[in-house]
């Protein structure tokens, strides 16, 4: 009987030593989920070693600003990529607001990815000088084509289709590009006074700025009339906006220095002082 008590007695402390306990803790929160953008717009270990770094992160415009500080409502961020909210048709004039990097640049290897629409106009422009003097980007900056040649609906000159220094000079008739709705990846190397276009991993087109022939093929295209078209050294990266709906991703750049002292304007310098010019309804 007295055993019994006994266990009883024990039974009953060490329910109440385990109703008085303090609750377990509940199990760590899981941790947010890895932002989905961060695979896409993503560097290696290799290329943060080499010098490479975003100029996109996938989910904000941070570096990034209107061309002369114009409205960017029509640039959206959907599905880690910056896009262009296009227009009706797909197509606009010069004076929608173009994408400009905070930064300027001089020489730099530039990649990225980008897809088109059917029929869509785009660009990747560079050495900009951001002045209202200039209506325009393409004012100043020399043009990488981006646009769907196949669903293109007019007729246009060689070098005005995609992968070409627009208007100056033709890509590869071999290049490869990708279907609408796949995605491209575009490399731009400036260095000095020489350029190449990449497109998936082809080069696609490689000239010399302000030589002879340069010069000839400008004063030969409509860059003829703007005398400022490519003749800074260094300025901002601009991403289009030609109304077209286009999307661009893992946009990252890797600023190399020159290997030549052939890196000036025909004039000798940055010619940054050009004369405000009418603008071109047809300007790529």
């Amino acid at each position: 009987m007295r055993s019994r008590l006994c266990l009883l007695l024990m039974c009953g402390a060490l329910v109440a030593a385990i109703a008085c306990a303090p609750a377990a803790e509940p199990p760590p929160a899981q941790e947010a989920a890895a932002d989905p953008c961060a695979s896409v717009n993503a560097l290696t270990e290799a290329e943060v070693a080499d010098g490479w770094r975003l100029l996109f992160d996938g989910s904000s415009m941070n570096g990034w600003h209107g061309y002369n500080g114009g409205d960017t409502e029509a640039w959206l961020i959907e599905d880690c990529a910056l896009k262009t909210a296009g227009t009706e048709d797909n197509y606009g004039s010069h004076s929608r607001v173009d994408l400009t990097t905070d930064e300027e640049y001089t020489d730099f290897e530039l990649v990225m990815d980008w897809k088109a629409t059917t029929a869509g106009n785009g660009g990747l422009i560079y050495a900009v000088v951001e002045d209202p003097r200039y209506e325009s980007t393409w004012m100043t900056g020399p043009e990488y084509q981006l646009l769907d040649d196949v669903g293109w609906p007019g007729e246009l000159k060689p070098a005005q289709y995609s992968g070409s220094d627009y208007d100056m000079l033709a890509a590869s008739e071999d290049k490869d590009l990708k279907p609408v709705g796949e995605w491209n990846t575009t490399k731009l190397v400036v260095n000095g006074a020489h350029v190449e276009h990449w497109l998936n991993g082809g080069k696609v087109v490689e000239f010399e700025r302000w030589s002879d022939e340069w010069k000839a093929r400008r004063d030969a295209s409509k860059w003829g009339e703007h005398k400022d078209y490519g003749l800074a050294k260094t300025g901002r990266i601009v991403l289009q906006d030609h109304g077209s709906e286009f999307w661009f991703r893992n946009i990252k750049i890797r600023e190399i220095g020159a290997d030549s002292d052939d890196g000036h304007s025909e004039d000798g310098d940055d010619s940054d002082d050009g004369e405000h010019t009418d603008s071109d309804e047809d300007g790529e």
